[in-house]
């Protein structure tokens, strides 16, 4: 199995280069994170859903940027949740127009990096170690792993990726001029605090 072999490479047991479905750096992960926005990419082109959602601590890696921006032109809809450094620029006219970026620090740290590909209908989630900068990309070992239940699938997606892009409590959203602007509840919105309600609150 890919865990199996895995393990075997960071011991030095062997130097195994062809994983079945994990995304490990710097093997394949670069290269597979690509092909994945790509993927979006094309689906946006040819009319069909596409949507990228990321939650990671730190965004800085310029071929990984570059292709969100090329995303963007696209027609994919982004949204991104980035609890440190985002180096991206969202909102910029004829650029990244399509992308939404957002920052939320609370109680449960916010250390977990989780993904979602619309994928024509298709979805795929992935959640792993690594965030999108050079040094994990490039010089560190990393793990994405894909999501086979759907029924965990959907969790992700719905309990906590639309639960943090819910939350006008404790977001700040980024600007393109690279300040954050703290979210507010509208007159008529309800307050929604992803913290609470990750503890069982609503």
């Amino acid at each position: 199995t890919d865990a199996t072999e895995f393990f075997n490479y960071l011991t030095g047991y062997s130097q195994q280069q062809n994983y079945r479905r994990l995304l490990i750096a710097p093997i394949n992960l670069r290269e597979k994170l690509t092909a994945l926005i790509e993927r979006e990419t094309a689906n946006a082109k040819a009319g069909r859903p596409a949507r990228i959602i990321a939650k990671l601590n730190r965004l800085a890696d310029p071929r990984i940027i570059q292709a969100l921006y090329d995303a963007s032109a696209a027609g994919v809809e982004i949204d991104l949740i980035v609890r440190g450094i985002c180096m991206l620029r969202p909102g910029v006219p004829k650029l990244s127009e399509n992308i939404r970026v957002r920052s939320i620090i609370g109680r449960f740290l916010e250390h977990s990096r989780v993904l979602y590909f619309a994928n024509d209908g298709d979805e795929e989630v992935y959640i792993g170690s690594a965030d999108w900068m050079p040094r994990n990309l490039n010089r560190r070992v990393e793990v994405l792993c894909p999501i086979s239940d759907p029924g965990f699938k959907q969790y992700l997606k719905q309990e906590l990726l639309d639960a943090y892009l819910r939350d006008n409590v404790n977001a700040r959203v980024l600007l393109p001029d690279g300040f954050h602007e703290r979210v507010q509840p509208g007159p008529a919105e309800e307050r929604f605090d992803s913290q609470i309600y990750f503890e069982g609150g609503t």
